[in-house]
């Protein structure tokens, strides 16, 4: 069992800085935030993953915001997988493990049509993933909305589908289902994939009819302490990035309440 925790973004004013900050925090994660655009150059990403690499912090991207692989305009369908791709450059170098994404959005299209886009998209990167020798692996992510594809029954039915990692957020889950989550049921689904390492989210959340609206500084909503005990009993390999507003303070919540039930971090 190894549990990482980290935030979602930079603790300091650079990525660089934000790296040993996590470490000097007492964290062992931290994810390289390109959600308004993939602006990092290769040389400073080699420099940000020999760094975290030296530090012993686990990076992982996310990509741009601006992702839609089911767009009706295939202009836009081809620019969110250039985004992506951008992304999976820069965590080449920066020696990350997953590459996170909101996949698509439903619009006016039916649903299975979106799946299959999203999907045979999902396939075509993969193999340009290959082609280039990168070696990270694409993780779409749980979504907050329902207008989003990225329900957990969709995300584990796109890992089964092509082969590729997922990305578990628990807030997101939490909105769509109006204030209620069961971790032991959601634990328990994942087991089909017969994963060894969990790639996921945490904060607290506010949500709407339509699903998710903003998220929040850890506090009830919803529980952390129960989520820890599940993955404590479980055993589990879990990386858990914290995208409250203030990640690097929750994501120490989240130590000491494994701490204080008797996890030992290194």
């Amino acid at each position: 069992m190894k549990i990482n925790l980290g935030p979602a973004g930079s603790p300091a004013k650079s990525t660089l800085e934000g790296i040993k900050e996590t470490k000097r925090l007492g964290l062992q994660a931290m994810e390289v935030e390109f959600v308004r655009g993939v602006k990092m150059s290769n040389p400073l990403a080699k420099e940000c993953g020999a760094e975290a690499k030296k530090l012993g912090i686990e990076l992982s991207v996310h990509a741009p915001y601006y992702i839609n692989l089911a767009s009706e305009d295939p202009k836009k369908q081809k620019e969110s997988v250039q985004r992506i791709l951008d992304s999976c450059e820069r965590g080449h170098y920066l020696g990350a493990r997953e590459i996170v994404f909101h996949p698509a959005y439903f619009g006016k299209g039916d649903k299975e049509k979106v799946f299959q886009a999203t999907k045979n998209h999902i396939l075509d990167m993969m193999e340009t993933i290959h082609k280039r020798g990168w070696n990270i692996t694409l993780s779409p992510e749980t979504t907050g909305k329902h207008s989003a594809l990225g329900s957990l029954d969709e995300t584990i039915m796109l890992v089964k589908e092509t082969g590729c990692s997922f990305n578990l957020d628990f807030a997101h889950l939490y909105a769509r289902n109006y204030g209620k989550i069961n971790y032991k049921e959601i634990l328990d689904k994942l087991q089909i994939l017969k994963s060894k390492h969990i790639q996921c989210h945490f904060s607290n959340i506010s949500y709407t009819s339509k699903g998710e609206s903003n998220h929040e500084v850890m506090n009830s909503h919803p529980p952390f302490e129960p989520l820890a005990k599940e993955i404590l009993e479980r055993k589990l390999n879990i990386t858990i990035i914290s995208e409250s507003p203030v990640t690097w303070r929750d994501s120490l919540k989240m130590k000491g309440i494994f701490e204080r039930l008797g996890y030992r971090f290194d």
